[in-house]
């Protein structure tokens, strides 16, 4: 065991902490918080099952067994869980919201668009019959050096559009998803995207780690968007010595001020999910996905008055 993972487990045990994060479903439905008097502040606490890397149902135990709340899964869940009601009955006996859908990445190829509303509009009945709540969508990817045009926001904002009616025909609400890579990378981009959206039907997915890393300040922008945000990605950023100068992180271990982040949830009293999410290479990490989870909700908790 290296030691920054032997010097973890033993904080957790040294606080009590490992015992209360592994305490069961029970306190699944706790909020993240206890908001100040004057607060409608209401957030309750997901993760991301991507960190498990294709392994759905261990992370569902697991999960669980750490006392989130909530969980967001990928679009494969569609062909692992063929039958809907299979997943909600599997997640209510963990007692578990399902709160996001990942239903995958959009392309601005006209050729394309009719495949990929029907698609996406699949994925969000398929969420409804699971007992979900939101579908998450991502830009058009990016090459290296590639540019955009104010044509190509529009046109990415209209393709969401298009998506989200079809999705709200069954209940569901849309999250446009800012991400690295893609045509909503830059805070610019966030902002031509969703002035070409529908605001009726696209809301605002913000991840904490990915508008950073693109050049954004995330608690600027929930003061921007407070009314519009449909959830977040909690997750943190730090530089590496990678091929593209950063990875993601535990939260607390990278530069994101989530101190800052928490004040202007309260500011404009956001009532919602906040979900936990690690993704991408995890190469020299001595964490196991569960540890890792367990390190960002101990973060949540003891460094900003998580409760539950």
């Amino acid at each position: 065991m290296s030691p920054s993972r032997r010097e973890f487990l033993a904080g957790l045990a040294t606080t009590g902490a490992l015992t209360t994060l592994t305490r069961g479903a029970h306190a699944a439905h706790a909020f993240f918080d206890t908001p100040p008097a004057h607060s409608e502040t209401h957030i309750r606490s997901g993760c991301a099952a991507i960190t498990w890397d294709g392994k759905d149902t261990q992370a569902i135990e697991e999960i669980a067994a750490l006392g989130y709340a909530g969980i967001q899964l990928r679009a494969n869940v569609v062909e692992e869980f063929p039958d809907p009601h299979a997943l909600r009955d599997l997640l209510a006996q963990h007692q578990l919201t399902f709160v996001a859908l990942s239903s995958g990445m959009t392309s601005l190829d006209p050729a394309l668009r009719q495949q990929q509303l029907e698609t996406h509009a699949r994925h969000a009945e398929y969420l409804q019959k699971a007992g979900g709540l939101y579908l998450q969508l991502v830009g058009a990817g990016a090459k290296a050096g590639q540019t955009f045009t104010a044509e190509d926001f529009k046109l990415q904002g209209q393709i969401f559009t298009g998506i989200a009616q079809r999705a709200a025909k069954f209940g569901i609400r849309t999250g446009f998803h800012n991400h690295m890579d893609t045509i909503g990378q830059t805070p610019e981009a966030v902002d031509a995207i969703l002035d070409a959206a529908d605001p009726k039907v696209v809301e605002l997915e913000l991840d904490t780690a990915h508008y950073a890393q693109g050049g954004g300040d995330p608690a600027a922008i929930i003061r921007k968007y407070g009314r519009r945000l449909l959830f977040l990605h909690l997750k943190d950023v730090k530089n590496a010595a990678t091929k593209s100068g950063y990875e993601f992180a535990e939260l607390g271990q990278g530069r994101i001020d989530f101190q800052a982040v928490f004040a202007a949830l309260h500011e404009v009293r956001f009532r919602g999910w906040g979900v936990v999410e690690l993704d991408g290479e995890r190469a020299g990490s001595s964490l196991t996905p569960k540890e890792s989870a367990a390190m960002s909700l101990h973060y949540l908790r003891e460094k900003l008055g998580v409760r539950g």
